[in-house]
């Protein structure tokens, strides 16, 4: 069985918040760090993993 997360991501000053579903976490979550993880974080500058969850 394939694993897979729930993920939040928000900018520094806590104003935006992305929901998102991966199988990669740490590769995910780098990809929004350097802005390659959608138009959306990278607009709104969403680099801070506040929760996550394996399903």
């Amino acid at each position: 069985m394939r694993r897979g997360y729930v993920y939040i991501m928000m900018n520094r000053t806590r104003t935006t918040m992305y929901v998102g579903v991966t199988g990669d976490l740490s590769g995910r979550v780098q990809s929004h760090k350097e802005g390659r993880g959608s138009k959306f974080t990278s607009r709104y500058k969403l680099t801070d993993l506040v929760y996550y969850e394996e399903q």
